[in-house]
């Protein structure tokens, strides 16, 4: 047997012991899973989650340094047992993609093996523990002694060591509230629902005006004898305007007037108010089996009740326009002192206070815009500088790789 099939045959048995590895690892992991009742894993928060992964990567490179020479360390921190633990992890990734990541959830097996909740469950923390180990030994031996040709290699592994592992161990310092706010009052506490418990925050917030601006209505036929609305023969699913012509079998409609924002006076007419306070309404005809027919159909408000039009055996109703846009107007204040700054939260839009990034959430649907109920997101994550890091390092990695790419080309 001459030298390259005896290398040949040492990869192969090192595929086969890294593979081996991480089926031993797993199996275990689950064990201890069954064993403990699908506890999952509990990450300490900081600053213990800080200490201990400042004293895991010492030990790394202390490893590294001491006993690269050492057959199994070696071993540990090669390419083919990386591979075995990145193949593991992108399988047990699968399966929290697959199965509903809630605990309590979803078949019976998966629970007792805390599938429903793969990202905090051992096998999981148990492979991203080797595959770290895998990847520092690596990074240690690629960087002493320190070769430009390396740089590449050094960004791109040390920058997914450092999102990773801060990824990890900062889970336990995530924090993720909802804060409800009603109109003209000010709260200073959130709902924390993995606690399920009140949080205390390092800020107050007044809740100035909630606005929510919708899509124009839709005109539907309600089908009483099958108990659902019927879409127009067109199939068409825009809002309504003046002028549209609408129909389904044996019935035509005509919007001859529309208004926007509208309110019945003092005769029932409809008559156009200010968007605040009215509601739309629409002025139909037209006929329903050869029977002419006409009135006035609205969405209705909290305040008032919905106008319907009889049309043959179904009912003419407008349904209210799907939201467009909806914000809230606050007022932040950090501290006793503190005058307080105006700020608008929006949907995707954050704002930052004191460490902290505020999103709109939601509101009451049942109210609509007349909502006095704003849900806003709470969210701090300190770790979060620390992953951006590590994900700045791995393009400056990879930007590095095409453009020697691009040199040799």
């Amino acid at each position: 047997m001459d030298k390259k099939e005896v290398n040949e045959t040492g990869v192969s048995w090192s595929f086969r012991k890294g593979f081996l590895f991480s089926v031993v690892l797993v199996a275990t992991g689950f064990v201890v899973e069954v064993a403990g009742g699908a506890k999952g894993v509990a990450v300490p928060g900081w600053p213990l989650n800080g200490v201990i992964l400042v004293l895991f990567a010492a030990n790394i490179v202390i490893a590294a340094l001491i006993l690269r020479d050492n057959r199994f360390v070696a071993w540990l921190g090669g390419i083919p047992l990386g591979l075995c633990l990145i193949i593991t992890l992108a399988v047990l990734s699968f399966f929290g993609g697959v199965l509903p990541q809630e605990p309590g959830t979803g078949p019976l097996w998966a629970q007792k093996l805390r599938l429903d909740g793969v990202f905090a469950s051992w096998p999981f923390a148990l492979t991203v523990f080797f595959f770290l180990v895998n990847m520092g030994l690596s990074l240690v031996w690629k960087t002493v002694p320190f070769k430009a040709a390396n740089l590449q290699f050094v960004l791109f592994h040390a920058g997914f060591w450092i999102a990773l592992s801060c990824g990890v161990v900062g889970a336990a310092d995530l924090q993720r509230v909802i804060i409800p706010l009603y109109e003209g009052r000010s709260t200073a506490r959130g709902y924390n629902s993995l606690s399920n418990n009140m949080v205390d925050l390092p800020f107050t917030l007044y809740l100035q005006d909630f606005e929510m601006q919708e899509y124009e209505p839709q005109l539907a036929l309600y089908d009483s004898g099958k108990d659902r609305l019927e879409i127009d023969e067109s199939g068409s699913t825009r809002g309504i305007t003046e002028g549209m012509r609408v129909a389904w079998s044996g019935l035509e409609v005509l919007v001859e007037k529309y208004l926007p924002h509208a309110m019945r006076d003092g005769d029932g007419n409809p008559v156009p108010v200010d968007a605040t306070a009215g509601v739309p309404y629409a002025l139909l005809s037209g006929t329903a089996d050869g029977k002419f027919f006409s009135g006035w159909v609205s969405t209705g408000s909290p305040f008032e009740k919905p106008a319907i039009v009889q049309a043959g055996n179904g009912l003419l109703v407008l349904v209210p326009g799907s939201p467009k846009k909806y914000r809230s107007e606050v007022t932040i204040r950090s501290g006793k002192g503190d005058k307080g700054q105006s700020e608008v939260l929006e949907v995707n839009k954050p704002v930052s206070v004191n460490g902290w990034k505020l999103y709109q959430m939601g509101y009451d649907e049942k109210s609509g815009r007349w909502s006095q109920l704003s849900l806003v997101e709470g969210v701090k994550d300190p770790w979060l500088p620390a992953v951006y890091l590590g994900f700045f390092m791995i393009m400056a990695g990879n930007a590095i790789f095409f453009w020697k790419g691009i040199k040799k080309m």
